[in-house]
């Protein structure tokens, strides 16, 4: 998780966590049910601005860590979910003892990580039987609209790897079990505009290019009569995938 992109996010840590939206319930317990039920130490890897750990802390008993790379992501976690220990690091160098944890969960950030690496540095921290979440919310461009605001953002590192075939791990990590949710979330011309602006194509975009992109959006929001305090549902689709310590 060292690439320039995937620790330019810090830059826009409150577009972020206010543009981004959160993980379903059901599926990050999915991801953890095969988890024994004396176990309760989770590492969240990548986790940012806490989207995912706020969803875990609501675990009976849980006890979390928070690890990313960026410094200022971390601050921003630690406002939004007092009480978590946050540590820099990232998957394929866990801050982490051996055999210390029963889950790891990334959150829209597998993508970023080796695979062969982080599956054996998760596999290390890991106790026997311990499990690897990998989570993504990815909006639905079968809707015509979300289809058309991606051509004029770009896909994500995440959208083309899942389009491609998914996530992949290796030993001692297991195969990778998935499921699917379908849901929607009230959106605003404002919040779409920050959830663009926390994506790393854009951050590190020219302002020339930053400037194509808000004006693109705008025409559209301008098309589908989106002012002010209006709301258009955005579609996702979260696809989440669980993998067992061999």
């Amino acid at each position: 998780m060292s690439d320039g992109l995937s620790t330019s996010f810090g830059a826009e840590a409150h577009n972020y966590e206010l543009g981004r939206p959160d993980y379903p319930f059901d599926a990050v317990a999915w991801m953890l049910d095969p988890m024994r039920a004396d176990s309760r130490r989770i590492a969240d890897v990548g986790a940012g601005t806490g989207k995912l750990t706020r969803v875990l802390a609501k675990a009976p008993d849980a006890e979390i860590v928070a690890i990313d790379p960026d410094p200022e992501m971390l601050a921003a976690l630690r406002g939004a979910v007092p009480g978590v220990p946050t540590f820099v690091g990232a998957a394929e160098s866990l801050p982490l003892p051996d055999a210390s944890v029963d889950a790891v969960v990334l959150g829209q950030a597998w993508h970023w990580v080796d695979p062969v690496l982080g599956s054996a540095e998760v596999g290390r921290v890991l106790r026997d039987g311990g499990v690897l979440g990998l989570i993504w919310n990815i909006r639905d461009e079968r809707v015509d609209w979300v289809r058309r605001l991606t051509e004029i953002m770009h896909g994500s590192h995440a959208e083309i790897m899942l389009a491609g075939g998914g996530p992949e791990v290796a030993p001692p990590m297991g195969a990778l079990e998935e499921q699917t949710w379908e849901w929607a979330r009230p959106i605003t011309r404002d919040l779409l505009h920050r959830m663009a602006s926390s994506r790393s194509y854009i951050i590190t975009a020219p302002d020339d290019e930053k400037q194509r992109i808000r004006l693109s959006m705008d025409a559209l929001f301008d098309e589908l009569g989106l002012d002010g305090e209006a709301t258009i549902d955005l579609p996702y689709v979260t696809r989440a995938f669980r993998s067992i310590k061999g």
